[in-house]
């Protein structure tokens, strides 16, 4: 018996073979139904794919057999990889001055191999894919042809398997990070908020105490300090509720009503009283209720806050088609100019200085919004009518 010997580039083909985290895997159907597949086309009792690791030859999916790795050293499998050529076939092994001693021969009746190199797309043999038999034969043209055809679905198999864990293994990464910034958010958050909300304190407090005594531009130096630490406030909130709005679009999916969003909305906002109405209730399967309810909730809460109307309506509204539903806030507000509504998605951007409370806004919201409708596979448009109203239209993926 003549031992395989290993390649030149040994130490790199063993991290190739790492690299797809195969070893020491239990069975997966997918190789099962290739290897019987395999196995009943070339009318053997035995077919496998393998992996060379160090000292043994991993059998990823034996059909026929019950071994689950071999050593390497009497394995055909390593002979074959050494091969230039596409197939490795022994027709008979009992006559082969390599194989006619080895114990897969002489103990386990291995007469008949046929096996092709598994090789990834950087050129290194991982294992095989092969077909055994107990008696000399040969493979048909036709049997050879589609053995080298199957061989190239497991390796995209392979492949396929590796990209899912390298996705895998970032998202799992951006996780981690979502996570951390989320409570890094949080923190600071509170440590701006706390210092910001005493400078508006004092300033209203010095307003008081010593506002007879103070000029005219130095009171107005105290609303602008006011003003300032007020849209700075904004523009935290803006971002905390960013980074919980993009933590809501991974949240599960559930069958839910949409009078129950409205209602939800209604009651957050105090709305029960106001013009805010539902035009059509529709029962929704498997959407992602918490983000759905944010982008409404935010739709609804602009659509109030810049409404200068002296009897503001908000109506919610319903469409559906095969691939997404399609939703619908309508007011009777200020509306916005014609020459704004392309920017109003961006961030940061301001189209109306204040609201009705007479609040500057972040330029984040409707920024946050359309980010978690694209990432719920939909779009978002206005159309909008200075002094008679604005019309946002999103949709989101069945």
């Amino acid at each position: 018996m003549i031992s395989p010997e290993f390649p030149i580039n040994e130490s790199e083909r063993l991290n190739a073979v790492k690299s797809y985290s195969l070893l020491d895997t239990l069975p997966e159907t997918d190789f099962d139904d290739i290897t019987a597949l395999i196995s009943a086309i070339c009318e053997v009792p035995i077919s496998l794919i393998t992996l060379l690791d160090t000292e043994r030859n991993f059998l990823k999916s034996h059909h026929g057999v019950e071994l689950s790795e071999s050593p390497r050293s009497i394995s055909f499998c390593g002979h074959a990889i050494l091969s230039d050529d596409e197939i490795y076939i022994i027709e008979d092994a009992r006559k082969s001055k390599i194989f006619h001693d080895n114990p897969l021969v002489t103990e386990f009746k291995a007469i008949f191999y046929a096996g092709v190199p598994l090789r990834n797309p950087e050129g290194f043999p991982l294992g095989t894919l092969c077909v055994y038999d107990h008696k000399p034969r040969q493979l048909s043209e036709n049997q050879i042809r589609t053995l080298k055809i199957i061989a190239k679905q497991v390796m995209n198999l392979f492949e396929l398997r590796k990209t899912n864990l390298q996705l895998d293994s970032a998202i799992t990464s951006l996780e981690t990070q979502n996570a951390f910034l989320e409570k890094f958010s949080g923190q600071v958050s509170h440590d701006l908020k706390s210092p910001l909300a005493n400078i508006s304190s004092l300033t209203e407090f010095i307003k008081e105490e010593n506002g007879e005594r103070l000029s005219q531009e130095s009171l107005e130096y105290l609303d602008l300090i006011n003003e300032s630490s007020e849209s700075l406030r904004n523009y935290i909130d803006g971002a905390l509720h960013h980074y919980r709005a993009d933590a809501s679009v991974r949240n599960a999916k559930e069958d839910f009503s949409l009078e129950s969003v409205f209602n939800e909305i209604s009651k957050i906002q105090n709305l029960r009283h106001k013009n805010f109405v539902l035009k059509n209730d529709v029962e929704l399967k498997n959407a992602n209720k918490s983000a759905l309810t944010q982008i409404l909730f935010n739709l609804v809460d602009n659509a109030y806050k810049y409404n200068n109307n002296t009897n503001p309506k908000v109506e919610l509204d319903f469409e559906d088609s095969d691939s997404h539903y399609y939703f619908l806030v309508i007011d009777n507000g200020m509306g916005i100019e014609k020459k704004d509504l392309d920017k109003i998605f961006e961030l940061f951007n301001i189209s109306n200085p204040k609201d009705v409370f007479g609040k500057k806004g972040s330029g984040i919201g409707l920024f946050t919004v359309k980010s978690m409708i694209e990432k719920l596979g939909g779009t978002i448009s206005v159309t909008s009518k200075p002094h008679f109203g604005t019309t946002f239209r999103f949709s989101i993926k069945k």
